[in-house]
């Protein structure tokens, strides 16, 4: 018997390589889509590095960009980090800086939602547990089974139109944003393409919480102007707190649905950081005439509230954060840890992976069995994810601080902050990262940046789904914790 013929064996006689490789895309998109998730993540990086090594990417000269230099920028654009290892507003041409947008659109979209584009593109299809991996990029719980309140993302029969609503909602969002900072622009001297283009390019870098500047001063140009500020805090904030935020805010102000737990958590928990961050680098920096003592008094709240909400994972700065003292840093360490909300811009654990922490802690202190937060009920399954997130950005983050000190001997307080910004792809930076860092420092920083937003995405998704069910049951023995 031919193998063509034999029980179990599928027949591919006669189909051409294309028709094969889609088909075993197919097969990885409907087998294992977060996988398929970080190979494609992976593959866009090399793609926008290559690109980036091109002569015509780079501005003046037309020479080749360093290999390091062009892959830790890519893996900055489309992680939406905003570290840069080359001034952004002078060494790339359009073609480059056009590279670069579509890197951060991309990276902004999210890891699986962009994985199940090209998945659905490739194969055409698109199957239920690829369907269910596209929703975990709104909420990663949703491949686990268990009740899922619907309100808090796209539901899982809309999944069919979740990747244009989206894109299509990002791309509003920008153009809106970019609306209202062109004017700023133009009044600034800037001429009208200048003003468009460079609108465009910072509202895009401020909602994707990339933190790009296309101005050689940086933001310190708008250090005082209280509506750019504004606005471009705006954009932060929408990116920050994530797309099923986004949705549940605008079902409930269609129809005053009620906001669902997860969105309730990721709200009440950012504005609290806000506020903290706000009132600490306030007062610590109030006195520092090198950053906030400069300013005048009616100013400095402004900047300090500004450089707060940046911590969400914005990346702007308006002052040299390299010149903040050190307990500053240690607050925004803090801060840029923790990072924004889940399928958001933003990096770091997520606000919300805190707010279960904090909730089990005070479960515990009040002997309840249970968590419980705006009259619900969290299953212990979500406090196992967020202890998992946790331990996870914990280890890169110390290993890869370990190594850029070691490489680099620099002070430990501005070392770890700038391995934090990258994990939480945050992208303020003490000064640590230029074209001065030491190569091999590179190579760290931008493989910290990709699992800081990858790891913890696909994390979730792969612990959500991983659960089995075991027949039995092994004796209790309780360890001595504390």
């Amino acid at each position: 018997m031919s193998t063509a013929t034999r029980p179990g064996v599928r027949r591919d006689d006669g189909i051409g390589p294309l028709r094969r490789a889609r088909n075993a895309v197919a097969n990885v998109t409907t087998t294992s889509p977060a996988r398929f998730a970080i190979v494609v993540f992976s593959g866009l990086i090399l793609i926008t590095t290559l690109l980036l090594t091109l002569p015509i990417a780079r501005a003046g000269e037309r020479e080749w960009t360093p290999l390091v230099d062009a892959l830790f920028t890519a893996v900055s654009a489309i992680c939406v980090t905003g570290l840069t290892v080359v001034d952004m507003s002078s060494h790339w041409s359009v073609f480059g800086n056009v590279v670069i947008i579509l890197a951060m659109q991309i990276g902004g979209i999210g890891v699986l939602t962009m994985a199940s584009i090209l998945g659905l593109v490739v194969a055409k299809r698109m199957g239920l547990r690829a369907k269910l991996v596209a929703a975990s990029d709104t909420n990663p719980s949703r491949v686990h089974a268990g009740p899922v309140s619907e309100s808090q993302a796209v539901r899982l029969g809309e999944i069919g139109t979740l990747l244009a609503t989206v894109a299509l909602s990002a791309i509003i969002i920008e153009l809106a944003i970019t609306a209202l900072v062109v004017p700023r622009l133009l009044l600034e001297g800037f001429d009208v393409w200048s003003a468009i283009w460079m609108g465009f390019y910072l509202s895009l870098s401020a909602f994707t919480n990339t933190g790009f500047v296309p101005f050689p001063q940086g933001m310190e140009l708008f250090a005082s102007d209280i509506w750019m500020l504004t606005v471009l805090s705006i954009a932060v904030f929408l990116g920050a707190i994530g797309f099923p935020v986004i949705f549940a805010l605008a079902r409930w102000v269609k129809s005053r649905a009620r906001l669902s737990v997860h969105a309730r958590l990721t709200l009440f928990t950012t504005l609290v950081l806000l506020a903290i961050g706000w009132i600490a680098i306030g007062l610590l920096e109030w006195s520092n005439t090198r950053t906030l003592g400069a300013q005048d008094p009616w100013n400095r709240p402004l900047t300090a509230g500004f450089m707060s909400m940046m911590t969400r994972s914005g990346g702007l700065a308006t002052v040299d954060v390299g010149e903040m003292h050190g307990s500053t840093l240690l607050v925004m360490d803090m801060l840029m840890f923790v990072g924004g909300g889940s399928a958001s811009t933003a990096g770091g654990i997520k606000v919300t992976t805190l707010a279960v922490l904090f909730l089990a802690a005070f479960a515990e202190a009040r002997g309840v069995k249970d968590m419980e937060a705006f009259e619900r009920r969290i299953p212990v399954d979500v406090l196992r994810l967020a202890v998992s997130v946790v331990l996870w950005g914990a280890t890169i983050v110390s290993t890869a601080t370990v190594i850029v000190l070691h490489i680099t001997k620099a002070p430990l307080d501005q070392v770890l902050f700038d391995v934090i910004s990258a994990f939480a792809t945050c992208g303020l930076s003490t000064g640590l990262t230029g074209p001065e860092l030491e190569e091999s420092a590179k190579y760290v920083l931008a493989a910290t940046m990709w699992a800081g937003r990858v790891g913890t995405v696909t994390l979730a998704a792969a612990l959500a789904a991983s659960q089995r069910r075991q027949l039995f049951r092994r004796p209790e023995e309780r360890p001595i914790v504390g």
